[in-house]
């Protein structure tokens, strides 16, 4: 063999060795990332669980398509054949409490004193967690001797037309399925040992009903969160049932809200079939048709390159880039992990400085600090850069933050800008929580009523209310207000008993 063919033979073992180095290191990191993560084994098909909440899906579906059918104008000469609801006598061993209904004025406009001559009786079921009690509403009834006309208080409508819950019931059921993630079967059994075993289709259907009153608020919630110029989105899969292939599939449920900086805290859910671009892009859409123009602070997920093609402007995450550096600490106890998370760390004290402070003065903050900070971890970044081969954890996890760089630093521009998309994921937690107890969605109509719902109990929870008390005074007022107050009932807005 020649000398020239032993170089390149050399040179093509060089090679080999780090390519086999390069693909060690990726394995083994992503070996100690799966091991860190604990899968386990599941199955499509249906277990007792999932037939439950299956039926109950199919419940709450076909209940609030009636009650949207209902609201549909007539055609000229139609007419809407009425729903009689069945209703089954409430047990007599249950507490009850009066609540009388009587007139203003007892003396008839001909000047004559009415007198009772009976009255009606509607019974509503209502629910002190733990407690059934009864609320009859008396409605007197009064009669002129004289020109026979009769009078009767009327009764304040409900969300539920002639049901028999109380909002303080339905206010119950929601929150129990949509923030304490107990399906319906289980709350049957729960109210069976308060004293009433409700099934669960009746619960089906007061959810599906509540889902279709409570919309309109959850539409004005969007559009004024559209208002903000500084938006988070996130999102996080959520399994989806096809019931005629027995099975599910993955679909999202996409999160945006305001930044924890806002006065107004507001979060809003929505739920799609797919991660595709296009959901963003339609939900980032006022009601006059007219596209978002804010910054959207989010991940590197591709789905958002759209919106930043179109004018939206892209905020980076910063914990998503030192996340990556994290994890090639902790599996394998990199130097360079290590050094780089010392970078990052200077960069958030300065966030920890500025937390509680206006945005003119964070901006100050962030100029002297955390700009020399953010240069000398860009500089260090482009120095390994060179040191670490192709292909390799490390390199990936640098060329995330070199790719991104002018997003990742634009908050330290912007006193409005947070640094990263943490404050939405925290909002998105708990729902990722309630997926072991949901399974799954049984359909879109159904996932997206829970992503209304729960858009509702969580802005209450952000903006300091408790939310059973919240939904309870909303749907007893709901009726009643007038759309072009609907804005008072959202959760940033909402004062009880106004």
């Amino acid at each position: 063999m020649t000398e020239e063919q032993l170089r390149e033979e050399t040179a093509r073992l060089q090679a080999e060795v780090v390519y086999q180095r390069t693909l060690v290191e990726k394995l083994t990191h992503e070996n100690a990332v799966l091991k860190r993560l604990k899968f386990a084994a599941q199955s499509e098909r249906f277990s007792t669980e999932q037939r439950e909440l299956l039926e109950e899906t199919f419940d709450l579906d076909s209940q609030a398509l009636a009650d949207e059918l209902e609201q549909l104008p007539l055609e000229p000469g139609e007419k809407r054949e009425p729903r009689r609801p069945k209703r089954q006598a409430l047990p007599a061993d249950l507490p009850r409490r009066e609540v009388r209904h009587e007139p203003d004025s007892t003396v008839c406009s001909c000047g004559c004193q009415m007198k009772r001559i009976g009255e009606d009786v509607a019974e509503k079921l209502d629910y002190v967690p733990g407690v059934f009690t009864v609320e009859r509403h008396i409605r007197g009834k009064w009669a002129c001797a004289k020109c026979e006309r009769l009078v009767q208080a009327p009764v304040a409508p409900h969300v539920i037309d002639k049901g028999i819950p109380t909002a303080g019931l339905l206010a119950q059921v929601l929150v129990a399925k949509y923030a304490d993630h107990l399906p319906l079967y289980r709350q049957e059994t729960i109210f069976g040992r308060a004293g009433l075993a409700i099934p669960r289709s009746t619960l089906g259907e007061w959810v599906g009903s509540c889902g279709v009153q409570l919309q309109p608020l959850v539409d004005a919630m969007r559009q004024e969160l559209l208002q903000h110029s500084v938006l988070h989105a996130d999102e996080t899969p959520v399994a989806m049932l096809d019931p005629g292939a027995g099975k599910t599939h993955r679909a999202y449920l996409w999160s945006y809200c305001t930044t924890g900086f806002e006065r107004e805290q507001l979060v809003v859910f929505d739920f799609a079939e797919s991660r595709a671009g296009k959901h963003p892009a339609q939900f980032l859409q006022a009601a006059d048709g007219k596209p978002w123009h804010g910054t959207l602070v989010c991940d590197d997920y591709s789905g958002y390159k759209a919106l930043f093609a179109s004018g939206v402007t892209e905020g980076g995450c910063l914990a998503h880039a030192r996340r990556k550096f994290h994890e090639l600490w902790v599996n394998h106890k990199s130097p360079v992990g290590e050094h780089a998370l010392a970078l990052f760390g200077k960069l958030y004290e300065v966030e920890r400085e500025v937390a509680d402070l206006d945005a003119q003065e964070r901006l100050r903050i962030r100029q002297a600090k955390a700009r020399p900070a953010a240069d000398a971890l860009h500089a260090w970044l482009t120095a390994q850069r060179q040191k670490v081969p192709p292909g390799s954890a490390t390199t990936k996890a640098i060329d995330y933050s070199l790719g991104r760089w002018p997003a990742l630093v634009r908050y330290i521009d912007d006193g409005d800008l947070p640094a990263d998309n943490n404050w939405v994921e925290n909002q998105i937690r708990p729902i990722a929580l309630g997926r072991n107890n949901w399974l799954f969605a049984g359909s879109l109509r159904s996932g997206k009523r829970a992503a209304a719902i729960m858009s509702l109990i969580h802005s209450a929870r952000l903006n300091g209310h408790e939310p059973h008390a919240y939904l309870k005074d909303i749907m007893e007022r709901l009726p009643t207000q007038p759309a072009s107050r609907i804005g008072e009932l959202l959760p940033h807005r909402w004062k009880a008993g106004k």
